[in-house]
């Protein structure tokens, strides 16, 4: 026994020594500048991609527009080009189509809920830079406050943008769109609109209907953001659309009608645009417009929601095809974390182990797709490493404005131009680091993964961020708790032990990432109201 351990202690510090060199040998990464990620530096293709930018601006006169298309709690799943669709009882022809002509991401990875991932997708940053671990609630004072995002570079160097739908960044007036870049914003500050309707209250929240100090509170704080809040950049809000049982299902559509005015309006103008548009769809509780009431296969309101967002998605992209804007105009799809499978039977779809609120894959594994007719490829697939960050950097650069990332605060994003416009594009990532709150749970590296804590159901602890379960808590694990996702996407082995030789790449990794924390601290999360 004592030699079986001498041996496996032995094979452990030769595969660490070993993979110590080649790390440092043949997987050197790039670092721009001390505040900026490390990444994998491919010269040839992005060369490439930037000469394929300079062609296209020759031709168009102007900047690229960029359509970042959010929608709410769809899992990996849902969309019929990743396995679900019809086979849910959901057909998702435009998704589908927009995937089959674009680049389709098998490995993008979100943050574990939304608020979150807003932020990082805003920011370039994640949670432990940002400081929001978490959605804010009403009153709450920093989070993005003092964060530099998006919008407001864009607006720098010549774009108009703007916002429509789900926000749920903050409602204080310093963290509302009008404040933070954008030039016209109709939106809903909260996480599900249901939060909005007074008459729930007895229903789901006795404690606080038959309370009449609390009721008058939040009837008091719903006075001030009543519903759908419209604001041109630096204006105070003014309200649009009351938000009750009977608007709630038509808010997608409104937001639609929103997001292709809008481009309408930026067709006759020679400004480039940014729009953000943000489902409230299909976070739970689904309720579709009553033209999709019950029209899916499966005839449940989840499915009903998800081929209204497709058929909504058909509108936007029709708006850019009728403008004959679709040539200069990078759309990209995507999802803000994995389904929440804790609202069955109203809730998405994952292969993965996992839902919202976990770094399992099934929480933080989402669908994302590329498509930019002419300058990315059609019938591309790949499992390259896309974080949410990168949205941030890549859209800079695809603007011209990579000179515009602040050199003030750790930017976690890398720049995959060059991935997503060269035909055979490989990732520019490393790596992914995921958190829950404020801890670091997981990191994936190439097809392997290391968890550093797990979320465990059902053992009567509550712990806030894993998913809404009631008996979940985060757990820390072994050190060989490294897993092989292609072989293994349930995450349910560890191969820490066999494959050793990993170990000290994800060392290396986590040390680099960690000594970024030390030079530039973590952010405090946001402050409560008093």
């Amino acid at each position: 026994m004592k030699k079986s351990i001498g041996r496996l202690f032995v094979s452990l510090l030769i595969s660490i020594l070993l993979s110590s060199v080649v790390f440092a040998s043949s997987l050197q990464l790039k670092k721009d500048a001390k505040n900026l990620e490390a990444y994998i530096s491919h010269p040839e293709q992005l060369a490439a991609a930037q000469a394929k930018l300079a062609v296209l601006e020759t031709k168009t006169g102007k900047k690229p527009n960029i359509v970042i298309i959010l929608v709410d709690d769809m899992g990996w799943g849902d969309p019929g080009v990743y396995g679900g669709g019809a086979a849910i009882g959901a057909p998702t022809p435009v998704m589908d189509r927009l995937a089959y002509s674009g680049l389709k991401l098998t490995s993008a990875y979100s943050q574990p809920t939304c608020t979150p991932t807003r932020a990082s997708l805003l920011t370039g940053r994640l949670p432990i830079r940002h400081g929001l671990y978490r959605p804010p609630i009403w009153g709450e004072k920093g989070g993005i406050t003092d964060e530099v995002i998006l919008a407001s570079l864009l607006a720098e160097v010549g774009y108009k943008t703007a916002v429509f739908g789900k926000w749920h960044l903050g409602t204080d007036k310093n963290q509302q769109p009008q404040n933070k870049g954008f030039d016209e914003s109709i939106i809903m500050d909260e996480g599900s609109p249901k939060f909005y309707v007074a008459t729930n209250y007895k229903e789901k929240l006795p404690e606080i209907y038959f309370d009449p100090e609390l009721k008058a509170f939040f009837n008091r704080v719903k006075k001030k953001r009543p519903g759908l809040m419209k604001a041109n950049k630096g204006e105070k809000a003014e309200l649009v659309l009351e938000i009750n049982w009977d608007t709630i299902p038509t808010l997608d559509q409104k937001f639609a009608d929103y997001s292709i005015d809008f481009i309408n309006r930026m067709a006759k103008q020679d400004d480039p645009f940014f729009l953000f548009h943000s489902f409230t769809k299909v976070h739970e509780p689904s309720a579709p417009s009553k033209e999709f009431e019950g029209k899916s296969p499966a005839k449940q309101p989840f499915q009903d929601s998800l081929m209204e967002v497709d058929a909504i998605i058909d509108r936007i992209i029709g708006a850019l095809k009728e403008n004959n804007l679709e040539e200069n105009t990078m759309v990209l799809l995507i999802s803000d974390n994995g389904p929440d499978e804790d609202q069955f039977p109203d809730m998405g779809h994952t292969p993965f182990r996992g839902a919202k609120g976990s770094t399992w894959d099934g929480g933080v594994r989402v669908p994302a797709i590329f498509w930019w007719p002419g300058m990315i490829a059609p019938m591309r697939t790949s499992d390259g490493l896309f974080d949410f960050t990168d949205i941030f950097n890549t859209v800079l650069s695809i603007a011209g404005a990579k000179d515009m990332l602040p050199s003030d605060r750790y930017i976690d994003g890398v720049d995959q131009t060059s991935f997503l416009l060269t035909d055979n594009g490989e990732s520019n990532r490393s790596a992914v680091f995921m958190y829950t709150l404020k801890d670091l749970t997981a990191v994936r590296w190439r097809e392997w993964k290391k968890h550093q804590m797990v979320a465990v159901i059902g053992d009567g602890n509550y712990a806030a961020g894993i998913g809404t379960k009631n008996d979940a808590k985060m757990v820390r694990t072994p050190g060989l708790n490294i897993m092989n996702l292609y072989i293994d996407n349930k995450e349910r082995i560890s191969m820490g032990q066999e494959k050793s030789w990993t170990i000290a790449f994800f060392g290396k990794l986590i040390k680099d990432h960690r000594a970024s924390l030390v030079a530039y601290p973590p952010k405090k999360a946001i402050v409560t109201m008093p």
